[in-house]
């Protein structure tokens, strides 16, 4: 399954500007667009074909689709036909209307549409088949490029389509973010607010309608004033109440779009009313105010002109809105700025974005149901300095989005447990362990620990130092996330396993031969009867001394050490350079090699001569190596068995090499991590981490490593085949 690994740290929220290029060929959509004019063709975008694999990944077409571009299914093609508009958005045979439903309310906030669609594009002159859309993806914008192949049956769109069906602009839209998620079939089932942070990089808020606050139309009405992106739902109780109607017309399961909010005067009084839309186009409320009710006729043509009240069966209406609390069990807002709905005051926002990564075995430690694990989550630290203005707290807003589920949906992935814990910061300045958690309780955390993508709450604490600790609800769960921090004052965010810290002390000098213990004198003659008269081991020969005498020691389990790690012992200790071991380098290796038992004895809790990848980190820690969570989680991928378990040999294994590193810090060792399968010679499998810098390197895997890491500058791609 694949998994996006990021480099870990705060960073900027970036102001938006010119979108990444995402197109494999690196190039922007202009110079896509002037090569195929200077060629005379039309764009075929090579990234998402025109064909099956682009619409489904887990079943085929009920009927033979054909992908035809807008001039082949009409004579005059227009992109935007009279401005893009609500009522350009009729679903089509995908179970998207939680797309539909966002991309409606997109259409009442200009400034968002135009970031989203841009203008530089068009069926007249400079036409090449070939189309662009922004969307902002875990803090950053992401220009998409599409060429304009649609599918269509019998000369009709398939998909997503406008009421004029001379205009394309919506049809495209949806093939832009198909394409960003991996495939149509990747866009069934959803929630609007997914795609309403996706088309304006916002934050994200939900209200129960039973929990709704007394001044809930005050709120919706200043929401949509300052531009934000309302949706709306019924719940169902199960599954085969999806999409099931109601006795009103309304339609369970189902994301409606809020676009407008007003008061009418009906016969002396001033009644509430809400206008949601349908994304199907058809099937409406059919209570008081709806199109065609009898409330209409006791308000005059220029109120229904200016509240654009309409008889069409079009998808929109409006509804008184306590009818709208009654049969609505859920609202989504995205808010462009992190500002409460509850207070008219507009702040200026400071925002830091931290992407990090539950890793199975090393980071994934689930919530503090699971005090053995939960340590191990990643840990930011959160330091609140200022207050609000005349207030004795500092507000801030946190937002955990889980990245990347719906690209993987086509692997098994489905959208985790997710939610947050924040604990006040002990006078330290490291990851905190086990019996932190186990005498402490959080100060704050997520209201709840849900199925969403994303989870955000506000929070009021006094000026300190906090710990925040995202997590996944079950352990063991894999996936990186997005964690952006909005504060009103300054505050000051950092990952607590950031830093690489390799300090070594100097290794012990060899004791005299006249000096030497009772235990270094049988080493000595077991060393004479294998090395010869030159008491020069190889690592064939070393991996019989230790073997043979590890076997006498009773306090530790394992099957034996293996020739890799004694090849690797001899590279750490070697010091000629001639790929021997002499007995003075042995027996410092062996002063070594006693505190690493002691140690991996000190974390087999139950003697089975494994211990769990959850207390790596503690344990190399006690060995003197200090290591981010990123290394870590590398360490664990290549060392753990599927039980998350690591034996001796590959904890002394693992160590070597870090030592080694360690020991070469500015001479470009790198740490080197080869194919688990004994049969494949070292360089097989190779990872070079730059303990340093965290850069990576180079990879050579084989077709049967059952790991394959592909490095790009900032990232490292990881899944398993």
């Amino acid at each position: 399954m694949p998994y996006l690994y990021r480099a870990p740290g705060p960073q900027a929220h970036p102001v938006p500007k010119d979108a990444r290029t995402t197109h494999s060929s690196g190039q922007s959509f202009e110079q896509l667009r002037q090569e195929c004019l200077q060629r005379g063709t039309l764009f075929e975008d090579a990234d998402f074909p025109a064909s099956n694999s682009s619409l489904f990944y887990s079943e085929r077409p009920q009927v033979p689709f054909v992908w035809k571009r807008p001039g082949e299914i009409v004579k005059n093609p227009e992109f935007i036909l009279g401005g893009a508009t609500r009522t350009d958005i009729c679903q089509g045979e995908l179970g998207d209307c939680w797309l539909l439903a966002a991309i409606a309310s997109l259409t009442l906030n200009q400034k968002a549409l135009a970031r989203v669609i841009p203008q530089d594009q068009s069926f007249g002159p400079g036409y090449a088949g070939i189309f662009h859309f922004q969307f902002w993806q875990h803090s950053e914008w992401l220009d998409v490029v599409i060429d304009d192949r649609l599918p269509t049956f019998r000369d009709r769109l398939v998909f997503l389509h406008s009421a004029d069906h001379n205009e394309f602009w919506s049809a495209l839209l949806e093939k832009a973010y198909a394409k960003l998620n991996g495939s149509y079939e990747a866009l069934k089932g959803g929630s609007a607010i997914e795609a309403m942070e996706d088309f304006t990089g916002g934050v994200a808020e939900t209200f129960q309608m039973k929990e709704a606050p007394e001044n809930f139309y005050e709120i919706l009405e200043k929401a949509l004033k300052r531009g934000s992106l309302l949706g709306c739902f019924i719940d169902t109780g199960s599954a085969a109440e999806s999409e099931a109607r109601t006795p009103f017309g309304l339609i369970k399961g189902h994301a409606y779009s809020v676009t407008g909010i007003d008061q009418v005067n009906f016969r002396g009084q001033r009644i509430e009313l809400i206008r949601v839309r349908n994304p199907w186009g058809q099937v409406e409320w059919n209570g008081s105010w709806s199109d065609s009710s009898p409330e209409w006729r006791s308000v005059g043509p220029a109120e229904q002109k200016r509240l654009c009240h309409t008889a069409l069966d079009d998808g929109e209406f409006w509804m008184a809105f306590k009818d709208f609390k009654a049969h609505f069990d859920k609202v989504e807002i995205c808010n462009l700025t992190p500002d409460a709905l509850e207070e008219d005051a507009v702040h200026k926002w400071e925002v830091t974005v931290h992407q990090g990564s539950w890793v199975r075995g090393s980071t994934a430690g689930g919530c503090r149901n699971f005090l053995d694990t939960f340590w191990t989550n990643p840990q930011i630290k959160l330091s609140l300095t200022e207050t609000d203005e005349g207030q004795e707290e500092c507000s801030f807003l946190v937002a955990l989005m889980q990245k990347d589920r719906r690209k993987l949906k086509r692997f098994g992935a489905n959208v985790l447990t997710i939610g947050y814990a924040i604990y006040e910061c002990p006078d330290k300045d490291e990851h905190l362990n086990k019996d932190f958690f186990r005498y402490h309780a959080s100060r704050a955390r997520s209201k709840t620990f849900i199925n969403l993508r994303e989870v955000s709450d506000r929070f009021k604490l006094p000026p300190g130092e906090y710990i925040l600790i995202p997590s996944t609800f079950e352990p063991h769960q894999e996936a990186d996330f997005c964690l952006r921090i909005f504060s009103e004052k300054k505050a000051i965010t950092r990952d607590m396993d950031g830093n690489v810290d390799i300090d070594l002390p100097e290794p012990p000098k060899p004791t005299p031969p006249d000096q030497e213990t009772e235990e270094e004198l049988r080493f000595r003659a077991l060393f004479e009867q294998v090395a010869g008269e030159d008491m020069e081991v190889t690592a064939e020969e070393l991996e019989y001394v230790l073997n043979a005498v590890l076997r006498k020691k009773k306090d530790i389990k394992f099957k034996k050490l293996s020739l890799i790690s004694c090849k690797n012992i001899i590279s750490l200790m070697d010091t000629s350079g001639n790929g021997k071991l002499e007995f003075d380098e042995f027996k410092v290796f062996w002063d070594k090699l006693k505190q690493w038992i002691n140690l991996f004895l000190r974390f087999d809790a139950d003697k089975s001569g494994t211990m769990s990848t959850y207390e790596l980190r503690t344990a190399l820690k006690a060995a003197g190596f200090q290591l981010s969570s990123h290394l870590l989680q590398l360490i664990v991928l290549r060392y753990a068995d599927e039980e998350l378990q690591m034996d001796f040999d590959d904890f002394l294994n693992c160590l070597v090499r870090l030592e080694n590193a360690s020991l070469h810090p500015f001479d470009n060792e790198h740490l080197r991590l080869p194919c688990r399968d004994a049969a494949c010679p070292a360089e097989s499998w190779l990872l070079d981490f730059d303990l340093q810098n965290f850069w990576c390197g180079t990879i050579t895997p084989r077709a049967h490593s059952p790991l394959i890491v592909r490095p790009s500058p900032f990232s490292i791609l990881i899944w398993e085949e």
